[in-house]
């Protein structure tokens, strides 16, 4: 096949490549040669329009006319230079590392995560456990010193011995004295640092011992219990009357049952809390204790309030270490909705170690699509040519010449010089090592590190390519911005700071802005105190003024009579629309809900409808101005920009 030959073959297939993507996403609009897709408009509209996109003619011409504004005004952003304003592209790349967020973790992943944490927060289970400690950063071989310890312990539990009397030999937990290892009974999710631990202790069968397992802080033997259906959280009051040296139980407990019988009669648990409750910060309450959980108060406390059925419910009293109790369910959160609680779980997770679990998957994967390959080879190369200074703050990236492909992902290699300039900058890992650490293992980690970053970065800058859905968004939030600058600089800061076109325009529209017929009137007010005085406070009003009112009503009781001049525009007012509009009128009594005074309403003079101020009407002038303006802006942009409707596609979207 001669070259010739080939040429024509390559650009018929280009030629067909983009007659098929035309026909399939066509335009349906320019401006000035910039192309406005079907998909893009479809989404848009779908998506502004919600329920009622119902692609009808009359409603896509209206979109059709606000999206082309939106676009006229995006060009002029752009020929204004506004997206190389450094804030602007700043604030442009934060939203897009946020969004980024969403779509680079393993969506599949993340969903088993929160799906497993849901499927655990159905039980409670009671664990007990031996534990040796072991602080961050320990040597390996006091690691294994601990593992090897457990695992012999193990061994002699198998052989008969009882679980609670070796951990009370060799826990180093320091409730083991009290418990001998039980620590009751616990919920998913479990704290940070102990996602192997809660994994052991809903996987393991009841009655078996578990192999050593790691936490964030040491080596655990674990042994379930018992497992539950999960009590879940509830929200609570109580009663307490504590135990006294001065007061005999038997009158702790005469007290309690006086409260109940109280109670049970009729009385508000609320207010006998507040009198009699022994627990002062509660009592304040009304007994009000809040939401919680298992394990969070004693265990005959708990008990006794999640055997509560009913909202509303109250225990009979109930004693615990610390005096007797009347408990009240307020109400009980259910948590087996999966999607109700997917959300709440979704955030923890993702504040959780589990949550690597997902970027460690996401790393595989773009492992795999981008066919990475690496030279451990040149990385073992490079470690042994440092010295113990990499783990100073004198190490310097300039000092390594060599640029060696390290690894290959995509078209794109990555070299000991581009790895050196990013150990450099992670000082505070390679300091942090320590003098005994080997320089080979420090390298590793810093390696793995930077390898994990460099996918994630790669991965980001494919986001648009691959989701048609995040470059729709992207796009959006960019105009968007772009928008709103060139608005604020074309029409609202022109609307509010041009003062000569400001009353310009108020004053050959002055006539929209007018005042209707306005009453100026007194509002009297009595205080509850003084209520007898009504009947004289009326009759004097009726004529006299404020000042002679106030000189005789606020004499040697006080300030019992206050007056406020108001004005009000006609229609604009419940009470003086109820009356006459007469000088000297008065309007019916009404009594204030929070105070209980007395007011009513004097109309003290009328005034003729008539035309506002600019400073009177300034609000509404600049709204109207602002229309002005922007209309007048859509003009000259219409003018000034090629626009190109293709006809033929939009009618193709009608239904």
């Amino acid at each position: 096949m001669n070259s010739r030959l080939i040429l024509t073959c390559v650009a018929l297939f280009f030629f067909l490549s983009n007659t098929i993507a035309q026909k399939d996403d066509p335009v349906l609009f320019t401006v000035e040669n910039d192309p406005v897709h079907v998909s893009e408009f479809k989404y848009i509209y779908a998506k502004t329009n919600g329920d009622k996109a119902t692609f009808s003619k009359k409603s896509l011409d209206e979109y059709l006319d606000l999206y082309i504004k939106f676009k006229l005004k995006v060009q002029k952003a752009k020929e204004m230079k506004l997206d190389t304003i450094p804030a602007l592209q700043k604030e442009l790349a934060g939203y897009r590392r946020q969004l980024a967020n969403s779509y680079l973790i393993d969506k599949q992943v993340t969903e088993k995560l929160v799906r497993q944490a849901f499927d655990r927060t159905q039980q409670d289970v009671n664990i007990s456990h031996i534990m040796i400690n072991m602080k961050p950063g320990a040597l390996p071989k006091d690691t294994l010193e601990a593992y090897r310890k457990l695992a012999d312990i193990k061994k002699r539990i198998a052989s008969g011995e009882k679980f609670g009397a070796l951990a009370k030999q060799f826990s180093e937990d320091k409730s083991v004295k009290e418990n001998s290892g039980n620590i009751g009974f616990l919920t998913a999710l479990f704290p940070k640092g102990f996602y192997d631990l809660e994994t052991v202790a809903y996987n393991l069968p009841i009655g078996q011992v578990s192999d050593p397992v790691r936490s964030s802080v040491g080596y655990h033997l674990i042994m379930v219990n018992e497992r539950r259906l999960a009590r879940g959280e509830m929200e609570a009051a109580h009663i307490l009357i504590r135990k006294k040296k001065d007061r005999t139980d038997a009158k702790s407990k005469a007290l309690v049952d006086s409260l109940y019988k109280a109670v049970t009669s009729g009385s508000t648990f609320e207010e006998l809390a507040k009198t009699f409750s022994e627990d002062k910060l509660s009592a304040k309450k009304g007994g009000y204790i809040g939401k919680f959980g298992i394990s969070k108060y004693e265990l005959d406390f708990e008990d006794a309030c999640f055997a509560i059925k009913n909202d509303g419910d109250i225990t009979k009293p109930f004693e615990t270490s610390v005096g007797w109790h009347i408990a009240k369910r307020v109400a009980k959160k259910d948590n087996t909705d999966y999607e109700k609680a997917k959300r709440g779980l979704q955030t923890k997770i993702q504040k959780d170690a589990r949550y690597e679990m997902a970027k460690i998957a996401m790393i595989d994967r773009i492992k795999r699509e981008n066919k990475f390959n690496e030279n451990g080879g040149k990385l073992i190369s490079f470690a042994s040519s440092l010295t113990p200074e990499f783990m100073t703050h004198k190490w310097r990236a300039a000092d390594v010449t060599s640029k060696d492909e390290l690894f290959k992902l995509g078209n794109k290699k990555y070299t000991t010089k581009d790895f050196a300039e990013y150990a450099q900058k992670a000082s505070r890992e390679r300091m942090r090592a320590g003098k005994n650490a080997k320089v080979k293992d420090v390298v590793q980690k810093l390696y793995n590190g930077y390898v994990a970053e460099t996918c994630m970065k790669f991965e980001e800058e494919q986001l648009e390519k691959k989701y048609p859905e995040f470059k729709s968004l992207m796009r959006e939030y960019e105009e968007g911005i772009l928008l709103f600058e060139a608005t604020k600089m074309e029409v609202w800061d022109k609307a509010s700071q041009d003062t000569t076109g400001l009353a310009k325009f108020h004053k050959t529209r002055s006539a929209k802005y007018r005042w209707g017929e306005r009453a100026v009137v007194n509002q009297y007010s009595l205080k509850a105190t003084a209520a007898d005085k009504l009947p004289k406070l009326k009759k004097f009003v009726t004529k006299n003024g404020a000042k002679e009112t106030l000189s005789k009503f606020n004499g040697a009781d006080g300030k019992v009579v206050s007056v406020q001049e108001k004005t009000f525009e006609k229609g604009k007012n419940e009470v003086l629309d109820k009356m006459k509009w007469k000088v000297g009128e008065l309007s019916p009594v009404e009594i204030d809900k929070r105070n209980k005074s007395s007011n009513f309403f004097k109309i003290e003079s009328l005034l003729p409808a008539k035309e506002k101020t600019l400073k009177q009407a300034r609000g509404y002038v600049v709204a109207d101005y602002q229309d002005f303006l922007e209309r007048q802006w859509i003009e000259q942009l219409r003018a000034k920009y090629k626009l190109d409707i293709n006809e033929k596609v939009l009618k193709s979207l009608v239904k």
